[in-house]
Protein backbone atom coordinates (compact mmCIF):
# COMPACT_ATOMS: atom_id res chain seq x y z
CA UNK A 1 0.00 0.00 0.00
CA UNK A 2 1.73 3.36 -1.27
CA UNK A 3 2.45 6.04 1.84
CA UNK A 4 1.00 8.77 -0.56
CA UNK A 5 -2.61 7.67 -0.50
CA UNK A 6 -4.88 10.55 0.54
CA UNK A 7 -6.25 10.12 3.96
CA UNK A 8 -9.95 9.22 4.15
CA UNK A 9 -12.40 12.39 4.37
CA UNK A 10 -12.81 12.92 7.99
CA UNK A 11 -16.46 14.93 7.03
CA UNK A 12 -16.23 18.55 7.17
CA UNK A 13 -13.29 19.86 5.14
CA UNK A 14 -10.28 20.09 7.59
CA UNK A 15 -10.12 23.91 6.59
CA UNK A 16 -13.58 24.59 8.23
CA UNK A 17 -12.76 22.24 11.64
CA UNK A 18 -9.48 24.35 11.73
CA UNK A 19 -11.96 27.40 11.51
CA UNK A 20 -14.15 26.02 13.77
CA UNK A 21 -11.77 25.37 16.25
CA UNK A 22 -10.11 28.85 16.03
CA UNK A 23 -13.39 30.63 16.48
CA UNK A 24 -14.25 28.76 19.85
CA UNK A 25 -10.77 29.33 21.33
CA UNK A 26 -11.09 32.85 20.46
CA UNK A 27 -14.77 33.19 22.20
CA UNK A 28 -13.57 31.19 25.18
CA UNK A 29 -10.90 33.56 25.57
CA UNK A 30 -13.28 36.64 25.20
CA UNK A 31 -15.73 34.72 27.81
CA UNK A 32 -12.63 34.08 30.38
CA UNK A 33 -11.14 37.46 30.34
CA UNK A 34 -14.60 38.89 31.04
CA UNK A 35 -15.13 36.31 33.77
CA UNK A 36 -11.92 37.13 35.86
CA UNK A 37 -12.52 41.17 34.93
CA UNK A 38 -9.53 41.45 33.08
CA UNK A 39 -9.74 43.99 30.49
CA UNK A 40 -7.45 43.38 26.72
CA UNK A 41 -4.93 45.93 27.85
CA UNK A 42 -3.98 43.93 31.13
CA UNK A 43 -4.14 40.42 29.23
CA UNK A 44 -1.53 42.04 26.80
CA UNK A 45 0.17 42.78 29.67
CA UNK A 46 0.72 39.81 31.05
CA UNK A 47 1.46 38.30 27.98
CA UNK A 48 3.92 40.91 26.33
CA UNK A 49 1.36 41.95 23.75
CA UNK A 50 -0.18 44.47 22.78
CA UNK A 51 -4.82 45.23 23.06
CA UNK A 52 -5.08 45.57 19.53
CA UNK A 53 -3.31 41.60 19.58
CA UNK A 54 -5.57 40.82 21.93
CA UNK A 55 -8.97 42.40 20.21
CA UNK A 56 -8.07 40.38 17.13
CA UNK A 57 -7.84 36.98 19.31
CA UNK A 58 -10.88 37.40 20.33
CA UNK A 59 -12.13 38.60 16.98
CA UNK A 60 -10.95 34.99 15.60
CA UNK A 61 -8.58 37.32 13.12
CA UNK A 62 -6.91 34.85 10.79
CA UNK A 63 -3.74 36.11 11.65
CA UNK A 64 -4.01 35.19 14.89
CA UNK A 65 -1.68 31.77 15.99
CA UNK A 66 -3.33 28.64 17.39
CA UNK A 67 -0.26 28.83 19.66
CA UNK A 68 -1.08 32.61 20.63
CA UNK A 69 -4.85 31.55 21.55
CA UNK A 70 -3.78 28.61 23.68
CA UNK A 71 -0.70 30.30 25.83
CA UNK A 72 -3.28 33.61 26.33
CA UNK A 73 -5.54 30.80 27.79
CA UNK A 74 -2.96 29.34 29.77
CA UNK A 75 -2.19 32.68 31.01
CA UNK A 76 -5.85 33.36 32.49
CA UNK A 77 -5.81 30.05 34.54
CA UNK A 78 -7.16 27.27 31.63
CA UNK A 79 -5.87 24.20 32.35
CA UNK A 80 -4.76 21.80 29.52
CA UNK A 81 -7.90 19.73 30.78
CA UNK A 82 -10.03 22.54 30.10
CA UNK A 83 -8.29 23.60 26.67
CA UNK A 84 -9.19 19.85 25.74
CA UNK A 85 -12.95 20.15 26.64
CA UNK A 86 -12.79 23.48 24.34
CA UNK A 87 -11.19 21.78 21.22
CA UNK A 88 -14.01 18.24 21.81
CA UNK A 89 -16.92 20.73 22.04
CA UNK A 90 -15.84 22.19 18.54
CA UNK A 91 -15.33 19.12 17.05
CA UNK A 92 -19.17 19.18 17.02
Amino acid sequence: MPLSRPMPSMGRPVESRYIELKLALSEHLRRRRVRKHITQDQLAKLMSSSQSRVAKMEAGDSTVSLDLLIRSLLTLGESERDLAKIIAAARG
